[in-house]
């Protein structure tokens, strides 16, 4: 099942920036985890920080090989010094003490660092947490995973994501986004406890051994969402589109393009197996123009579209790839 996730309206999500985060910024609860027998390589993750990249600047995931987590003072230099290292062939543990020893801040003491690699198929798995996090903080590892967690409200929410991984049956995907259902909980990040929700963005991604290309927006799953005005819960919001995703692959894709659900209640997928999708624009019957959007910078295979504010009636949706080729196709909103 191959599908990028761009989201519209209130969690509006374009393109994946390189990122506009100073070294101080930080980062909560996340999982990183492997399945040996299918090869896929999965990552997911929240945090209180309401921005596009503010939960998925952490992951990142080394095709055929591992994924790997810098949080706590996340700092892009530790986080590409760990994808140098473990090209290089260094195992998770042997990662972590080279960041430890030769931290860009020279502070290794306010990192926190969780990474699992396939191994051939006998993974492996480490964790760090520095004793200058801030409380509460913890990390836990099994054999094919490593969760970690700071700004916490309880060690609770890190002890229930491996619960609540361990204890789900289906892909790693099922598996990784029921450990962030497991951590939901208001204040899940303490600093969203106010808000009443866990957390102000969050993330789920998964790479097939046929993918090509990890950056954001073009592994087989990819799916981010973040608050922009009003308050929601984004774990809640992450697995609806989740969900909305599992019946896809059902649909029969015309023209390499499907719009799933159609006619819908407010949410749909357009999904292309091929075409790297660059702009979009919708307009109603009249020729009104409802949205436009641009990809240039990360061009999109699929797009997660937010109707539920658009009246119902019919919909035209351009959509615009390499030079400027563009196919519409219709959307009845009901």
């Amino acid at each position: 099942m191959g599908l990028n996730i761009t989201f519209f309206r209130t969690f509006l999500l374009l393109s994946f920036l390189t990122t506009s985060f100073s070294s101080y910024a930080q980062h909560t609860f996340s999982i990183v985890a492997v399945d040996p027998d299918t090869g896929e390589i999965g990552s997911a993750g929240a945090t209180c920080i309401d921005a596009e990249d503010g939960a998925i600047v952490i992951s990142d995931i080394v095709l055929g090989m591992g994924a790997i987590h810098t949080q706590s003072y996340w700092n892009p230099s530790n986080q590409a010094n760990a994808r140098t290292r473990m090209e290089a062939g260094d195992s998770p543990q042997e990662i972590i003490d080279w960041l430890v020893a030769n931290d860009v801040g020279s502070n290794a003491t306010i990192r926190q660092y969780n990474i699992v690699d396939l191994n051939s198929g006998t993974p492996r798995s480490a964790a760090f947490t520095g004793a200058n996090c801030f409380e509460e903080f913890i990390h836990i590892t099994g054999p094919n995973y490593a969760i970690a967690g700071n700004i916490l409200l309880t060690e609770d929410v890190v002890v229930d994501m491996e619960t609540a991984f361990l204890a789900t049956s289906g892909t790693l995907a099922d598996k990784l986004m029921a450990a962030l259902q497991g951590a939901k909980r208001p204040g899940a990040d303490s600093r969203c406890l106010d808000d009443g929700v866990s957390s102000a963005s969050a993330f789920i991604r998964v790479a097939q051994p046929s993918d090509t290309n990890s950056d954001y927006g073009n592994l087989s799953l990819d799916i981010n969402v973040w608050i922009t005005s009003n308050i929601f819960e984004p774990i809640d919001a992450l697995q609806d589109a989740y969900d909305l995703t599992l019946g896809i692959e059902e649909d029969v894709i015309e023209n390499d393009i499907v719009v799933f659900p159609n006619p819908t209640l407010g949410q749909t997928v357009i999904k292309s197996t091929s075409i790297m999708f660059e702009a979009m624009e919708i307009t109603d019957i009249t020729g009104k123009i409802i949205s436009s959007e641009s990809f240039h910078n990360h061009p999109m295979n699929n797009i997660y579209l937010d109707t539920s504010d658009y009246v119902k009636g019919i919909y035209f949706i351009t959509l615009y790839s390499e030079n400027n080729r563009s196919t519409t196709k219709k959307l009845i909103v009901i």
